[in-house]
């Protein structure tokens, strides 16, 4: 438990210590977010906002987790199995940044090219967690073999996190806010279980979100974009799925599925009916055009995402 407080501390440090030279280099470089000419109103404010912030994020997670793991003695494959994930998302990010900042246009990778480099990343800790662990999942005490459908799930699983970690960096402080309670719970829960390198890696990305808050809370100096999102969701996917609690992911990374499934229910009503349910999605756009402040959001938000993570650990210790 102390390597955990030190990745974490370790992680903090270096994020706010690469925060302020790295969003200089930025400013310096115009290097700014472009806005979506249907995102609301307010938005327009935040555009050049230095983005990429993702980069500092990612840099302090992997140093932090490196030596925190060689200090525990705990630097095993699986461990390189998730800094190699965290790292391959991170450039598929970077990538879809660039491209939007290269276009002067909030317009990056194809959906389609984003998906393909995501399920391909996906299948090196689903690999891995099958030549360790077969078909079988676990909830608790219980355990589930569930034969080829695995694969097919954990995949599904490192690319949906990634996505819906994505579709939440909307508002300032929002994604690293609600991320905090969804990494603590999985790296609790993988703690538990004996596999303490990924409680160790989630702790340094706790570490380094709470660095980042500095930088991201209202008005932000800096967003994370794609670099950051995509890889701090497939990150957690893979976490989830080498901690063994795949299952409870759908709870304590609960408001990142409510956002996604906002965006889903918002385009199949409008193809179906002509109609939309939400005044915009993901839904922390609609509580906005509700007339709710970010600040309010990102605390609603916060709050939620602290209670289904500790729902989510109830469950596991009554199971």
């Amino acid at each position: 438990m102390i390597m955990l407080g030190v990745a974490l501390i370790l992680s903090m440090v270096l994020s706010l210590l690469f925060g302020v030279p790295y969003i200089d280099f930025l400013k310096k470089k115009t290097i700014g977010q472009y806005i979506r000419d249907v995102a609301p109103e307010a938005h327009a404010k935040k555009a050049g906002t230095p983005t990429t912030g993702g980069v500092f994020i990612i840099a302090a997670i992997i140093i932090a987790s490196v030596i925190t793991l060689f200090m525990a003695q705990k630097m095993d494959n699986s461990s390189w199995i998730l800094i190699i994930t965290l790292i391959l998302m991170a450039l598929a990010g970077f990538q879809d940044d660039y491209l939007k900042i290269k276009g002067h246009e909030n317009q990056g990778l194809t959906p389609r090219g984003k998906l393909v480099r995501q399920i391909l990343i996906a299948l090196i800790p689903t690999l891995y967690a099958m030549s360790h662990y077969g078909s079988v999942i676990t909830l608790g005490s219980k355990s589930f073999d569930i034969g080829f459908a695995y694969p097919i799930l954990a995949v599904f699983i490192v690319t949906g996190a990634s996505n819906a970690y994505n579709l939440t960096d909307g508002l300032d402080g929002l994604a690293a806010a609600t991320g905090i309670p969804a990494f603590l719970a999985c790296g609790l829960l993988a703690f538990w279980d004996g596999h303490t390198e990924v409680a160790i890696i989630a702790a340094t990305v706790i570490g380094a979100l709470i660095g980042f808050l500095k930088y991201n809370k209202p008005k932000a100096q800096v967003f994370m974009g794609d670099t950051g999102s995509l890889a701090l969701g497939g990150l957690l996917g893979a976490l989830a799925i080498l901690g063994r609690c795949e299952l409870l992911l759908a709870l304590f990374g609960g408001v990142f599925v409510m956002e996604t499934l906002s965006v889903i229910i918002q385009v199949a009503s409008f193809k179906l009916t002509g109609k939309r349910v939400f005044k915009m999605s993901p839904i922390h756009h609609h509580f906005e055009l509700c007339g709710h402040s970010e600040k309010r959001i990102v605390a609603e938000f916060t709050v939620v995402s602290f209670i289904l993570s500790s729902l989510a650990l109830l469950i596991n210790y009554i199971i």
